[in-house]
């Protein structure tokens, strides 16, 4: 008997398996003992079903009445309630205790007056049906509940022998009666089942079941033929070639042994092979260092003492050399390490005896396996060294983890992260270091960039903000790297070098190209430069760090073959990784992280991409200088050297790079074929300044970095003047057709190339009161009609997806970029198979994949709801709501798979929209059926091209949860091909209404509302639709008929 902690739960049960409450243990007497043998050997030598019967139906009645009997009798019976742990052989168990103590007591039971083949030790063979024998114990009893009592001890060999019930089954009648056990009739104490044990075991003898088998060559058979692993004898074992041949697939085995929380001895199916593994990326507490046995003194237990019969002579007693060689052996005993005990029960408890599947992912040098252990628990899969490191009973190592997958090896160092920050067992006196770092979940966008900082920090336009508004602007440092520092002129610091390298090698890649950026951590610095800076609420600001993922690469110059490729993470956005770039160009280093540090999450593929650097000598870690390159700026010179300058640049057009941009108008220019930098501004036209209204929306409409300029003069500033175009558009007019700008002309027009533009696109600016010309009244430009209006609101080229009650319904937008870039991504998807569950929890939300009912095609989809708790089949049933199309519906998890952040953060193509100045009934309101199906008939048969003008934007509907909410578009939706208005269709057929007019109108919709208002006339006139029985308006409507259902006919 196993003591550790706890004790043992005491429970009262009948022979039978019934267990009544607090029988005392000397009560179940050998009267109740004689009565049942004697009751037990009738039944067995009975020969008739009907005497059967009697005999059971008087033993049963006699056992009853004598639980009553005794019932009243204080103390315990010494039965036990526990859990089976382990199936050592056919014939015994190893039970713990029901306690609620970490590690419960434990005992080893053997049945009762049973004898099984033995398995093979080392050296030897199985006894036939030996593996069977205990296969059938194990998988009948491995992890269940049982009661079971102590029926007698042998001391000599320290084995107890009793009796065990799974539920009311006894489970040695059970084993006999399947002939896997026989039955040894013995002197002394034996079973109190025994002459039932008999009868099964002629019964099975009859039958020639399990070990009494009779089919020809079944003994034979039975016997396992054992590599040499499995008897003891590994010195042939060729792990490298099991390595090499099952790499990446799971293989079967069965646990024989847990030696820690992280080492297990396994037998590998079907071959046998018995080899030690220890869990890959995981290391659990040692277990010590145990004395060594006294072999000298116990002797081999033969088959006879193993059911109970002693050996009656006394064993030799222990000579003065034997004392003093396990005196000296005992003082090498080590205890285990702190949790060790608590982290093997761990193990014990999930994967003892049990079915597991391993996937080795390495070997090391004295041939022991590394691989991942998972274990069932239901019908999913769990990861053994995540549920470890989960419980805090083990610590995440490098030195195995490397031969994972990098998607598990985060698992694990997150996992191990919390367990820290909990400070759970393992971690209970932890002391985290003090960080200025701050995680950063679930904030992955796209956008392009427009600006490169320095090296190793960009600024992205976020895609799901408006285009050209400020907000849309994110700065982003590279999660991880550390960039030489480009200086300050205005400190006279100097670029260090490779600085401005570095700095070209993203401008040439990055500007203007789509990325994808997951935001990884925050960190707060000092605003002084250097590790010594005080970082306070005054002097520090916060600075975002993650990784940019280049969505289509661009080979630009001075780029080789040998341009590392992406790490294949799981979940990696789709790309290539720009900091790994940097890194194995040699541009930066790999910043050395303290433990407790947040990090980025391709740190691995960073440091083999620095490895690779060194090794190659390149940028930073060649031995050579960087190139000189020595820039006159310009921007803190005289007005008289910038006009000394001003002949070089006076050229039809000088390619050039933005640095800054001071205002819309103004910027700070490098021009490399001259190798200076200048402050520019535009002839005759200037943007609102600092801290005036659309000042920002003018600064981020010319955030540019690749343009070519024009110079004609110079000011008195040292400012020169020009034009400055990007591709071939002048950059001067795209303000003024914005309406951030003016044109001043006071000094003339004749020095400023294409003047009329300008003119031109100011003038139109004007006409449409945009942004600084909101407030613009000039009346002879300013056209009244309602036509010319209606040419100024926003129209859509639209195509309609879904159709909805009330008017509503969903569209995408033709010719837009985004849907044929989505569509591309989703094609490009390899759709792995179902999840395995637990692996993929999807949680409400959540964008996934989901496969569309109706034509079994892929599509974006959120979760709108969800199963409560983790998902256990995958029957369960998840409602989606398609993002792109604007359909809902509700799937098994079968028919869902994970998203990557580079295409699930997209914002959705379909847009929700409802026709404007009408009402238009729901479904479950009259006409409400057919004015959907009138709708969808108008929109959905064939593939039709609508023009969609936006009249007003709904934004009550907030954000989009799910099918009907988010913005509403308010639109005249217009069929292009027949030239007609949709809602002027429903209107004529009576199936939709007028909106009330309000008080104060806008001219344009108070002529379009007029327009309308004659296919309502028409429709009421011709009692259609809705006006069947009169104008709903009016007092007609109480005379009328009882209402119809909405599916009647007219």
């Amino acid at each position: 008997m196993v003591l550790n902690r706890g004790t043992w739960h005491l429970e009262t049960m009948d022979p039978c398996g019934q267990p009544p409450c607090n029988w005392h243990q000397g009560l179940l007497s050998m009267t109740l003992r004689t009565h049942l043998g004697h009751l037990q050997l009738m039944l067995f030598k009975s020969q008739h079903r009907r005497k059967e019967n009697i005999f059971r139906w008087r033993l049963n009645g006699l056992v009853r009445s004598l639980a009553v009997e005794m019932a009243s009798t204080a103390g315990a019976t010494g039965w036990l309630r526990g859990r089976v742990k382990a199936v050592p052989s056919g014939d015994s168990l190893v039970i713990m205790g029901s306690t609620k103590a970490e590690i419960p007591p434990e005992k080893t039971i053997t049945l009762s007056s049973l004898i099984a083949p033995r398995l093979a030790r080392r050296g030897g063979v199985d006894e036939p049906f030996a593996w069977e024998s205990r296969e059938n114990l194990r998988k009948l009893c491995i992890g269940k509940d049982v009661t079971f009592r102590v029926d007698y001890t042998v001391s000599s060999i320290g084995r107890e022998f009793g009796s065990v019930f799974l539920g009311d089954k006894n489970v040695s009648l059970l084993v006999v009666a399947d002939g896997w056990a026989k039955v040894r009739e013995q002197k002394g104490d034996a079973s109190p089942f025994l002459a039932e044990l008999l009868r099964l075991e002629e019964q099975a003898k009859q039958q020639g079941l399990g070990c009494w088998s009779r089919a020809p060559g079944a003994s034979e058979a039975s016997i396992r033929n054992l590599p040499p692993s499995a008897i003891g004898d590994s010195s042939n074992f060729d792990a490298m070639g099991l390595l090499a041949s099952n790499k990446g697939s799971p293989m079967q085995a069965i646990v024989e042994q847990v030696r820690d929380g992280s080492t297990l001895r396994v037998y590998l199916l079907p071959d046998f092979q018995f080899v030690q593994v220890f869990v890959a990326g995981i290391q659990a507490p040692s277990m010590g260092k145990r004395a060594p046995l006294e072999t000298v003194v116990v002797p081999e237990i033969n088959s006879d003492e193993l059911n109970g019969e002693a050996s009656t002579e006394p064993h030799a007693p222990l000579t003065s050399a034997q004392r003093l060689t396990v005196s000296a052996r005992s003082t090498n005993e080590v205890a285990p390490d702190p949790f060790g005990r608590e982290a093997k029960h761990f193990t014990e408890i999930r994967v003892l005896n049990r079915d597991v599947r391993i996937v080795l992912e390495g070997v090391d040098k004295f041939s022991n396996l590394i691989g991942s252990v998972y274990y069932p628990d239901g019908e999913s899969a769990k990861d053994l060294a995540l549920e470890l490191i989960e419980n805090g009973l083990a610590k995440y190592v490098e030195w195995s983890a490397s031969l994972m997958e990098d998607e598990a090896k985060r698992r694990l160092k997150t996992a191990e992260l919390q367990a820290k920050k909990t400070r759970l067992r393992f971690w209970t006196n932890y002391v985290p270091p003090t960080t200025n770092s701050k995680a950063i979940h679930d904030q992955n966008f796209t956008g392009k960039v427009v600006e490169v900082v320095s090296g190793d920090c960009v600024v992205v336009a976020d895609d799901s903000v408006p285009y050209g508004s400020p907000l849309a602007e994110r700065r982003v440092n590279l999660s991880s790297i550390r960039c030489p520092k480009i200086g300050n002129p205005r400190r006279d610091e100097k670029p260090a070098p490779y600085a401005r390298e570095a700095k070209e090698f993203l401008r040439t890649r990055l500007i203007g190209h789509q990325v994808n950026v997951s935001m990884e951590y925050s960190r707060k610095v000092g605003m002084m430069d250097g590790p010594s800076a005080a970082v306070g609420p005054a002097d520090s600001r916060v600075m975002d760090f993650g990784s940019v993922f280049l969505a289509s690469p661009v080979k630009a110059e001075g780029d080789d073959a040998s341009t590392p490729a992406p790490p294949t993470g799981g979940s990696q956005p789709t790309g290539v990784n720009i900091a790994e770039l940097l890194i194995a160009r040699g541009f930066g280093t790999v910043i050395r992280h303290r433990d407790f540090e947040e990090r980025s999450n391709y740190y691995d593929a960073l440091l083999s991409a620095e490895s690779r650097a060194i090794a190659g000598k390149k940028g930073i870690h060649s031995s050579k200088d960087s190139p000189a390159m020595h820039i006159a700026d310009l921007t803190t010179a005289s007005a008289k050297k910038t006009k000394d300058f001003l002949p070089f640049l006076q050229r039809k057009r000088l390619p050039a790079v933005v640095e800054y941009v001071l205002s819309g108008h103004r910027f700070k220019l490098f021009v490399p074929k001259e190798t200076c930098s200048i402050a520019f501004s535009f002839s005759g036209v200037r943007c609102p300044g600092r801290d005036e209204p659309f000042s920002d929306e003018a600064i981020a409409l010319m955030r540019r970095e690749d343009n070519a300029e024009g110079l004609e003069t110079v000011d008195r500033t040292g400012t020169f003047l020009g034009s400055m175009w990007e591709s071939k558009t002048n950059m001067a007019v795209t303000l003024l057709e914005a309406g951030l700008a003016k044109l001043q002309t006071s000094f003339g027009t004749d020095r400023i190339p294409d003047a009329h533009l300008l003119v031109q696109a100011e003038q139109s600016a004007k006409r449409q009161k945009l942004k600084i010309w909101e407030n613009f009244v000039e009346g002879e430009e300013v056209s009244t009609s309602p036509a010319t209006d209606r040419k100024q609101k926003e129209e859509l080229k639209v195509t309609v997806t879904e159709v909805l009650g009330g008017g509503k319904f969903y569209v995408q937008t033709v010719g837009d970029q985004k849907v044929a870039s989505i569509q591309q991504q989703l094609a490009s998807l390899a759709l792995q198979e179902a999840p395995v569950i637990g692996a993929f929890n999807p949680k409400k939300g959540d964008i996934v994949l989901a496969q569309f009912s109706a034509d079994d095609s892929w599509n974006r989809a959120m979760i709108v709801n969800a199963p409560r708790g983790p998902v256990e089949s995958p029957k369960d049933r998840f409602e989606v709501f398609y993002i792109d199309y604007g359909n809902q519906e509700v799937v098994p998890y079968s028919e869902l798979r994970p998203l990557g952040s580079s295409v699930s953060t997209a914002p959705g193509l379909a847009q929700l929209c409802s026709l404007a100045y009408m009402k238009v009934p729901g479904l479950e309101e009259d006409y409400g059926q057919e004015a959907a199906v009138r709708l969808s008939e108008h929109t959905l048969n064939g593939p039709k091209e609508f023009r969609a003008v936006i009249e007003e934007r709904d934004t009550s509907g907030g954000k989009v949860k799910g099918q009907g909410t988010g913005t509403i578009l308010m639109v005249t939706l217009i069929d292009t091909a027949a030239n007609s208005s949709v809602n002027a269709a429903l209107l004529k057929e009576g199936l939709a209404r007028m909106e009330k007019r309000r008080r104060w109108e806008a001219k344009d919709r108070q002529a379009a509302m007029d327009e309308l208002e004659k296919y309502q006339a028409e429709a009421r006139t011709k009692r259609l639709g809705m006006w069947e029985y009169g104008d709903i308006q009016s007092d007609d409507e109480d005379n009328a008929p009882p209402v119809r259902k909405p599916a009647g006919k007219k």
